[in-house]
């Protein structure tokens, strides 16, 4: 598989919380995830950014369905590259559908 982006984080957003996975390249051959929850208040989106940018990674990618992505676009497009995906496109985990899977393919 192509990698296209070396670092990268999906988000799924929620009413009151973020479900994030970076996911950053290894030397090995599967990659590794680091799996965080955050607030949907601005302070905590803030530590979001930060945790980001900690981490090296410009490019997120979040689910476009609701209204909640707002605030979370909003203060994190200055300094990263956000996709906002269609949700029929990222709607595609088989299985138990649970937050950490889903942000996890975004």
């Amino acid at each position: 598989m192509k990698v296209t982006y070396q670092t990268c984080c999906g988000v799924n957003v929620h009413k009151s919380f973020l479900v994030t996975t970076i996911i950053k390249p290894t030397a090995g051959i599967e990659p590794s995830y680091q799996k965080k929850i955050f607030s949907t208040f601005n302070n905590s989106i803030l530590d979001f950014k930060s945790w980001l940018l900690e981490n090296e990674c410009h490019d997120v990618c979040m689910e476009s369905k609701g209204k909640y992505r707002g605030p979370v676009f909003n203060l994190l497009k200055d300094q990263s590259n956000v996709t906002i995906a269609n949700p029929k496109l990222v709607k595609v985990v088989k299985g138990n559908k649970d937050d950490t899977k889903y942000s996890k393919w975004i």
